[in-house]
């Protein structure tokens, strides 16, 4: 039969498995080499998260998948891993949240509205556009693309202003997910210490999954909340933006300046605080948190499979000498905030 014949779903379904299967593949070399580690050194020094990211950049960086892989590739980067961070909503453990302090809530208010300021000057003071500065901005500071892309309708950003601030935190965000866990013995973190310092610093909250597992299960825990908690700080800050917003000439490029809800709110993050929520009420039984985490430790690193795939190096080069400059140094800015928040609640 036609592949146009076909009813909507199976043609969706043939649209989506080149793609899933290429990322399945390379998260079974994952797992075979992380299982190969353990074997050889008794633990696994890189998990199977890192690994398919890094097996994804090297085999992009030699081949480029074409528009086959794409669908496929692109709903395991984004849809699978928006699953995976829902369902990690049923192993939050209330009396662990709890043990942070009722501070933290107010702290990362705090954190975001200090980065937003010292990132906007940072990018002021490189000489970028004031419209480039608020897009790099709410990038670092809440929570990467998803950021940049409810802001950019509300200031009349330009379009290759977007695209520019985008393709940079595309490649930074698989950097830092890679990198952070390196500072847990360099800044002498702790599991709780380091899953805020995470989730205050980590641009996406699908990431902040990679960049706490290899940590431990605490860091997880705190760091995806702390993240969902600075998230939620988007809805705040674009309507602030809304009512400062000053149209400069013509209207805004995209012709309007209300932002979908779901932007600010995303469906996922819902759903995770849903079963948080059920979670604390003890309506959850034990073999399905067991059930979700399986799933969800499985969904993570096929998606970050598909998110080392799509990661094109050359895009640092593309973003520019200034913008890159603002968004590292902003970025650094993020990181002593959130240490300073860290020790200033005194949170162990």
């Amino acid at each position: 039969m036609p592949n146009d014949l076909l009813p909507s779903p199976c043609r969706t379904l043939g649209a989506l498995l080149p793609g899933i299967l290429l990322c399945s593949g390379v998260s079974g070399v994952a797992l075979a080499l992380q299982s190969l580690e353990v074997r050889v050194f008794g633990q696994a020094w890189l998990e199977a998260l890192v690994l398919a990211i890094l097996i994804g950049v090297a085999l992009r960086s030699v081949w480029a998948p074409g528009q086959r892989w794409k669908a496929g590739t692109d709903f395991s980067a984004k849809t699978l891993l928006e699953v995976a961070v829902l369902l990690l909503g049923a192993s939050i453990d209330p009396e662990t949240i709890l043990a942070a302090g009722p501070g933290l809530v107010a702290g990362i208010a705090g954190v975001v509205a200090l980065a937003l300021a010292v990132s906007y000057g940072i990018g002021r003071l490189l000489g970028l556009p004031p419209r480039m500065a608020v897009l790099v901005a709410c990038g670092n500071s809440i929570c990467g693309n998803s950021a940049i892309a409810a802001t950019a309708p509300v200031i009349g950003a330009h379009g290759d202003d977007v695209a520019a601030a985008i393709a940079f935190t595309a490649v930074l965000g698989v950097l830092v997910v890679l990198g952070l866990p390196l500072l847990v013995p360099l800044l002498g973190l702790t599991p709780m210490q380091y899953g805020v310092f995470a989730g205050l610093t980590v641009y996406a909250v699908p990431q902040i999954l990679a960049a706490t597992a290899p940590v431990g299960a605490l860091s997880v825990q705190v760091g995806t909340l702390v993240k969902l908690l600075r998230v939620l700080m988007l809805g705040p800050v674009v309507v602030a933006l809304a009512l400062m917003a000053k149209p400069e000439g013509s209207a805004p490029e995209h012709g309007k300046t209300r932002v979908p809800l779901r932007r600010l709110v995303p469906w996922f993050i819902l759903g995770f605080l849903a079963l948080a929520g059920l979670r604390a009420a003890g309506l959850i039984p034990e073999a399905a948190l067991t059930a979700s985490q399986t799933a969800a430790g499985i969904l993570t690193v096929l998606s970050m499979a598909a998110l080392g795939l799509g990661v094109d190096m050359r895009m640092l080069s593309r973003a520019g000498l200034r913008v890159t400059a603002a968004v590292v140094l902003s970025l650094a800015a993020l990181g002593a905030i959130g240490l300073g928040l860290i020790r200033l609640l005194g949170i162990m």
